[in-house]
């Protein structure tokens, strides 16, 4: 179904405008919550893959965050200074490397459900709880229909 017309596309108030600018909301927001760790929302996300064991190479981060491995690099090496993240010698084969996190890394992963969580209610506080139900549904639609998420997964384990 076509919702969108070329002669007059509204390039502000579409889907994907709205969608981008709330990514850059959300982003924001986490940096605030982070700030008292002195990590970024994009450094967080770094370690939260790598604590979920979501991804343990830089080639699979970047993959997962649709990061070029240039700015990923850059950015494990100011994890790596910051020691919250360790790169090991991979055993199979010694060009690439493994990623873990440091004590310290393991302790910025703990806080994340908290920080998660407070940023995104901050998000979503002038919403209602069905209001959120609602948006969170109409977005798993949209990216279930496109194979983006697995139709199995509980909605409530996602909003």
């Amino acid at each position: 179904m076509n919702h969108y017309d070329v002669a007059d596309f509204p390039f502000k108030g579409s889907i994907g405008h709205l969608l981008g600018a709330s990514a850059l909301l959300k982003d924001r927001l986490l940096d605030k919550h982070l700030a008292h760790l002195d990590i970024t929302a994009a450094q967080f996300k770094v370690l939260f893959f790598i604590g979920h064991e979501r991804a343990n190479t830089p080639a699979e981060l970047c993959r997962e965050l649709s990061i070029d491995s240039g700015s990923m690099t850059r950015m494990l090496d100011r994890l790596a200074r910051k020691d919250l993240l360790l790169r090991q010698p991979c055993q199979n084969d010694r060009r690439s490397v493994r990623l873990h996190l440091s004590e310290a890394g393991q302790a910025v992963h703990a806080q994340s459900p908290q920080i998660a969580a407070a940023a995104m209610n901050e998000l979503v506080g002038s919403l209602s709880r069905e209001e959120l139900r609602t948006l969170t549904g109409l977005l798993d639609k949209i990216l279930q229909a496109h194979g983006v998420l697995p139709s199995d997964q509980p909605q409530e384990n996602r909003a």
